[in-house]
């Protein structure tokens, strides 16, 4: 059996063309990776020699052993608490937190992080795939995302890292696990008709001015939430965009813009400005959109998602989310003939390449038209048929809104979440405090009736609870 060289003393071995080569780890760069120096020679005896010469040269000390005994669960509550939450935003705190305390550390947290090895990690991901969800299985299934495991892995690779850079152990496990493929979802954008059946609607149902102004400017919902009277001027149509809302822990949060790119003005159309001039008469409140049951506060997030889902249904438009408004917006100008450089500067990306990216279905077309228009100026080729660029305006819409019909107190609510799943609601409140309870259902009508079943439920269970606290109470 070959004798195994001392750690710290490099390798050596027999190359292809017949010589012999030694190679010695001087240190690691800034991923965990070993950097090398080697020596070659005709004969494994010198080669060894030089080797020995080479390490004395250099002077280098034989690497640090790892520290023994942390375990990965106790470096990832270390490495988060320590070097990574302070520079979170809540929302991204909450993500880290549930990759770390929910995911990782119940499946690899009791492993010694100098024993975590690749296959280690690259099960833990597959049991993911399979099998990782904790919440609503009968809803979305057993396993989890692609995306949602390429986050984990994102969590502990860096992590890991850091490890590296504190030197407890030699290299980073996660640098060869082989991860789900990124698929992008795709991308719902509406038509010009159904862009108008959609403002129609959206008359009707009190948020006109909310999904004109989207459609005008593609901002993320959080950021047109955010919008106060005081980052419009009237005069020049300058809006400005420093601040986002969003939910963290079950209350709106308002801080500014995850990027630099974030902080940005936005010019407004004179139409435009003219709808929100008129608009704002009936508007007493700092924010452009307020809440209507809470006093200064902006409109909640979800509540404006639910109701762009019940506005899209009544106008008979595709189903799609709030940010596929912002698509929409982002395909027509580019349609039109905006530059990538201009809208990428309008809806905040930090880099034009990410708005490439989005957008290839659009710059393709947009590319081919360009090639056209050089073909026939210097080739005096024959034009292909081809549809235009900037498409024609659609004529006016005969589409009628649809009065909304509101439920009845007492029967709670029910709204749709996705192509298949549907939610009801049943909140009432008891002795002062709020008691909601959900039911879900893969059409409508089943939701109905699970919510009616649920709603006689909790209805019994209320009443037991009053005709208990009635007896259990003193005589007077």
């Amino acid at each position: 059996m070959a004798k195994r060289r001392k750690h710290g003393d490099g390798s050596v071995r027999l190359r292809k063309d017949g010589r012999w080569e030694g190679r010695v780890v001087v240190g690691y760069d800034e991923k965990g990776l070993p950097k090398t120096k080697n020596v070659l020679a005709k004969t494994k005896t010198e080669c060894a020699t030089k080797l020995s010469q080479l390490r004395e040269s250099l002077e280098i000390p034989a690497p640090e052993p790892p520290k023994p005994g942390i375990s990965l669960g106790d470096w990832l509550d270390r490495w988060y608490q320590d070097y990574k939450k302070a520079s979170l935003r809540p929302n991204t705190q909450m993500s880290y937190e549930r990759r770390i305390y929910q995911h990782i550390i119940p499946a690899l947290g009791n492993i010694q992080l100098d024993k975590l090895t690749t296959g280690d990690i690259q099960q833990f991901y597959t049991h993911l795939k399979q099998n990782g969800r904790l919440l609503r299985r009968e809803l979305y299934g057993e396993g989890l995302s692609d995306q949602t495991v390429r986050g984990i892995h994102t969590t502990l690779h860096a992590a890991l890292d850091k490890a590296v850079e504190e030197k407890l152990i030699f290299r980073n496990p996660a640098d060869s696990c082989k991860l789900p493929s990124v698929k992008g979802r795709e991308m719902k954008i509406l038509s010009p008709e159904e862009i108008q059946r959609l403002l129609i609607q959206a008359r009707e149902d009190g948020c006109y001015e909310l999904l004109l102004l989207e459609l005008a400017t593609g901002l993320r919902r959080g950021e047109i939430l955010a919008l106060r009277w005081g980052d419009l001027n009237f005069r020049t149509g300058a809006l400005r965009v420093e601040r986002q809302v969003h939910r963290v822990s079950g209350e709106l949060v308002v801080s500014p813009p995850k990027t630099r790119a974030g902080n940005r003005t936005v010019l407004l159309p004179a139409p435009v400005l003219n709808v929100l001039n008129a608009y704002k008469k009936g508007v007493h409140s700092r924010w452009m959109f307020p809440s209507p049951v809470k006093e200064d506060s902006p409109l909640d997030p979800a509540a404006v998602r639910k109701r762009l889902q019940t506005v899209l249904e009544r106008a008979e438009c595709k189903r799609l989310r709030f940010h596929d408004l912002r698509h929409t917006f982002a395909t027509a100008s580019l349609e039109h003939g905006m530059d990538i450089k201009t809208l990428s500067t309008i809806i905040g990306h930090v880099s034009s390449t990410t708005t490439l990216n989005t957008y290839t279905h659009v710059t393709d077309a947009m590319r081919q038209n360009a090639a056209d228009k050089i073909d026939r100026g210097i080739g005096r080729a024959e034009p292909k048929p081809r549809r235009e660029a900037a498409p024609q305006k659609p004529p006016p819409s005969a589409f009628q809104a649809r009065k909304g019909q509101r439920r009845k107190p007492g029967t709670g609510c029910v709204s749709q979440l996705g192509d298949h799943l549907w939610e009801g609601r049943y909140s009432p409140i008891v002795n002062g405090r709020r008691m909601a309870r959900n039911v879900y259902a893969k059409t409508g009508s089943e939701c109905e009736e699970k919510l009616a079943a649920l709603i006689r439920e909790m209805k019994a269970e209320i009443a037991a609870e009053k005709e208990r606290a009635k007896r259990q109470r003193p005589a007077s």
